[in-house]
C-alpha cells in the first residue's frame, strides 16, 4: 500500500538528486483548447525525464549491501538512464538490458553514465531472459521500470510538486505506457487534492491500457506502431489496480494527432519534448469540448530526442 506519508518521505529523500521542474503556460495553446493548461516540464529534469524520480527513490531504498552489488534493469530508454544515473550517484555498478532497436540517443546516455549495456531482441521475453541472467551472475538488485511500489512512489512526487505550484488545477493528464507515472499521479492526486480528476492519453498504435482499463485484466495492444516509443509497454497488475481505482478515463489519439501536438509544442512553446510527452495534449485538443474552461495540468514526461527523427515527424 502506497501511502501519502510514503510519497512525502520519498520526495524528501530524492530532493537532493532531482530538479524541482518548472510549470509553463502558453496563451495561444490555451485559446486553441478553451482551457488553462499548465505544463509540468519533466523534459528539464535530471536525465531529461521524470523517470529519475522513481529510479532514485528505489535505489535510495536499498541497503548498503544491496547497493554494493549493483543495480540492474531492462528498459528501452529513460528508465535505463535513471538507473544508470542512480548507480553512478551511489558509486556502484549498473547493468542495463536494452532492446537492440533502442534510440541511439538513449543508449549513448546510459553508457555515458558508466553503465554496462547488454543488448537483447526487441521483445519482453528476451528482455526478461537477459535480465535474469545478469542478476544471477552479479547479484545486482533489479529495479523494474514501473511494477515496483518504490518506483511508483517516486513518480508520485511529480504531481505533488505540480499541485503545490498550481493549487487550483482541476485535472491532471499523463501519458500511459507501463502505468508507473499514471498510477503514481493518480495516487498523488488522491492524497494531495482528492477533487482532481486524473486522465491519460494513449496512442492508437499501442492501445493496451485502455483495453485493460475497461476489461479489468492486463491486455496487449492489438498492434504496435507509434512514434511515441516511450509508451510501448503494457500495464502490470499492480499499476492496473491503482489506475482502475483512481483514474477517470483514458483517451486514444492517432499518429497524426500526436505529430500535430508535437509540432504545436515545438513551434509555440519553443521546448524540446519526446513524442510520448504530447499524447495527453493531443487528447485534450481532440476532446476540447469536454475540458472547456478547466484548469488542466499536463506532465511533459521527457525530452530525450534523437534529432535524426525530426524528418519523420515533420515531413509534411
Amino acid at each position: 500500500m502506497i501511502t501519502q506519508a510514503a510519497i512525502e518521505k520519498a520526495h524528501e529523500k530524492i530532493k537532493p538528486f532531482i530538479h524541482h521542474t518548472p510549470v509553463l503556460t502558453n496563451s495561444s495553446i490555451n485559446e486553441m483548447v478553451g482551457a488553462e493548461l499548465f505544463f509540468k516540464c519533466e523534459n528539464f529534469q535530471k536525465i531529461g525525464a521524470f523517470k529519475i524520480r522513481g529510479g532514485m527513490n528505489a535505489a535510495l531504498s536499498l541497503s548498503p549491501e544491496q547497493i554494493n552489488k549493483g543495480l540492474a534493469t531492462h528498459s528501452s530508454g529513460n528508465h535505463a538512464q535513471a538507473i544508470a544515473f542512480a548507480a553512478k550517484t551511489l558509486g556502484t555498478k549498473a547493468f542495463i538490458v536494452m532492446p537492440e532497436n533502442s534510440p541511439s540517443v538513449k543508449v549513448n546516455a546510459v553508457k555515458g553514465y558508466g553503465a554496462q549495456v547488454i543488448f537483447c531482441a526487441p521483445n519482453q521475453a528476451a528482455r526478461e531472459e537477459a535480465l535474469n541472467k545478469i542478476v544471477a551472475e552479479t547479484g545486482a538488485e533489479f529495479i523494474h521500470p514501473y511494477d515496483d511500489d518504490r518506483v511508483i512512489t517516486g513518480q508520485a512526487t511529480c504531481v505533488k510538486e505540480l499541485i503545490t505550484t498550481v493549487p487550483t488545477i482541476e485535472i491532471v493528464f499523463t501519458p500511459v505506457g507501463g502505468g508507473g507515472l499514471l498510477s503514481g499521479t493518480a495516487l498523488g492526486a488522491h492524497y494531495f487534492k482528492s477533487t482532481i480528476q486524473v486522465y491519460a492519453g494513449e496512442p492508437e498504435g499501442a492501445a493496451d491500457a485502455i483495453l485493460s482499463f475497461k476489461s479489468g485484466k492486463v491486455e496487449k495492444a492489438p498492434y504496435v506502431n507509434t512514434i511515441a516509443d516511450g509508451l510501448l509497454t503494457t500495464l502490470s497488475e499492480r499499476t492496473l489496480s491503482i489506475i482502475r481505482a483512481h483514474v477517470t478515463d483514458i483517451f486514444l489519439v492517432t499518429e497524426a494527432e500526436i505529430k500535430a501536438a508535437l509540432r504545436l509544442v515545438y513551434e509555440r512553446m519553443k521546448i524540446v519534448v519526446e513524442p510520448s510527452c504530447v499524447v495527453p495534449l493531443a487528447a485534450v485538443i481532440k476532446h476540447k469540448e469536454l475540458f472547456k474552461g478547466k484548469k488542466i495540468g499536463i506532465i511533459l514526461t521527457g525530452g530525450n530526442v534523437d534529432l535524426k527523427k525530426f524528418a519523420d515527424w515533420f515531413n509534411d
